[in-house]
């Protein structure tokens, strides 16, 4: 988000989804915030949480990661990061990479990009999995 973006609405919904995610954990599909929303007895729609999410991946809020073809959402840390993700429990771990960030950088440079952001996450096996 940029100083010229619109500060996003601060609504019923999204300050539940908010709080939804800072409790939950892992990654979490719409439709499971959706229904434990509705477990905890908030009433917000499938679709109201979908334009929510994706309001807030704009805005910097939440995290999202695409596990088994369906995207997934997660209150992280406010500083750049990476992910180390389980394909098997979702199990989801933070990392920060110099070398991931030294290659966007040279890579963007070779190529005259500037204002250049990346996303990397790397799957894998998590120890617990393997010992099942």
């Amino acid at each position: 988000m940029t100083s010229t973006d619109p500060i996003p609405r601060q609504t019923r919904q999204r300050a539940s989804i908010r709080a939804y995610l800072k409790s939950a954990v892992g990654f979490q599909t719409a439709q499971q915030i959706h229904d434990g929303l509705r477990g905890e007895g908030t009433v917000v729609s499938l679709p109201t949480v979908y334009r929510t999410l994706s309001s807030m991946v704009e805005a910097g809020e939440v995290d999202v990661l695409v596990l088994d073809e369906q995207a997934a959402y997660r209150c992280c840390s406010p500083q750049h990061h990476h992910h180390l993700v389980c394909r098997r429990c979702g199990c989801t771990i933070e990392v920060t990479a110099t070398a991931v960030e030294q290659w966007a950088a040279a890579l963007a440079q070779q190529y005259g990009f500037t204002e250049i952001d990346h996303l990397t996450e790397v799957t894998g096996v998590c120890p617990t999995c393997q010992s099942r």
